[in-house]
């Protein structure tokens, strides 16, 4: 099998400072990538950067708020400035913010879909101009979820916007595949990160459950081995998704949960 390799490519990962954006961001070092750590929080930011690389020369830190028009354009302008280009996005930014639907607020609502919809939209339109004028191609990477397949109580907006990654993903795949642009999804199941952990006692305390039952009873219940899937498991399946040699494997959704949700 041949090694995967992404020497001098240029990957812009959102969401990067933490959790599986960083785990992307170390893998694609790794493999030869030139990495952009685009985040809100520009001090996390940087300091993953410095951890990659302290010289700055494959990986630089980028303060983005993906739900800013003007912010996107400036930060993959300065991107291009710097890198000379972008090959590969990973629209990985997100939130969650649960609650059950009949007192959902609209505000709440908003929030979810600016980050992970609008998000995903802004970054995209500002890379494919990039990559088209390049004309050498890009991947385009959407951080689905099962969600992206498969619905739970207490997770409207998520749902709602995980879904539409995967049709904003095939659109993508179909208009960019004539400047050799392809995109998919990964779809992890439940990761063990800040985000899930900070779930945990919201989902107990709106089921009246317990932690345990949440984890056992709500996060891991369909898949085969009672497993959270790891940020390595997601890294590694980006990595396949973006050194696969050609268009073959375009507008897919890659599940990656220990079986919860099977094709």
């Amino acid at each position: 099998m041949t090694t995967p390799t992404l020497m001098d490519k240029v990957a812009v990962i959102t969401g990067a400072a933490s959790g599986i954006g960083k785990d992307i961001a170390q893998l694609y070092v790794a493999h030869g990538a030139r990495v952009v750590i685009a985040d809100l929080d520009l001090t996390a930011a940087s300091a993953t950067a410095l951890q990659l690389d302290a010289s700055g020369a494959r990986a630089m830190a980028l303060q983005m708020d993906v739900t800013d028009e003007a912010a996107v354009e400036a930060g993959i302008a300065e991107v291009a400035s710097q890198f000379g280009g972008v090959d590969i996005l990973i629209s990985n930014a997100g939130i969650q913010i649960v609650g059950p639907l009949d007192s959902y607020a609209f505000s709440d609502w908003k929030k979810m879909l600016a980050i992970h919809l609008d998000g995903a939209f802004l970054t995209t339109r500002a890379c494919l101009k990039l990559m088209y004028a390049q004309q050498r191609g890009g991947t385009i990477i959407y951080m689905g979820s099962v969600h992206s397949k498969e619905a739970s109580v207490l997770k409207a907006p998520y749902v709602a916007a995980k879904h539409g990654l995967v049709g904003l993903c095939k659109v993508v795949a179909k208009e960019g595949a004539k400047h050799g642009v392809r995109a998919n999804v990964i779809c992890p199941g439940f990761v063990r990160t800040p985000l899930v952990d900070k779930q945990i006692p919201e989902q107990a305390l709106a089921l009246g459950i317990s932690e345990d039952e949440v984890v056992s009873k709500v996060m891991l219940k369909d898949t085969v081995d009672g497993e959270f899937t790891t940020v390595d498991d997601v890294a590694q399946t980006a990595l396949f998704l973006a050194s696969f040699p050609s268009n073959a494997l375009t507008g897919q959704s890659i599940v990656v949960s220990h079986g919860w949700f099977m094709q």
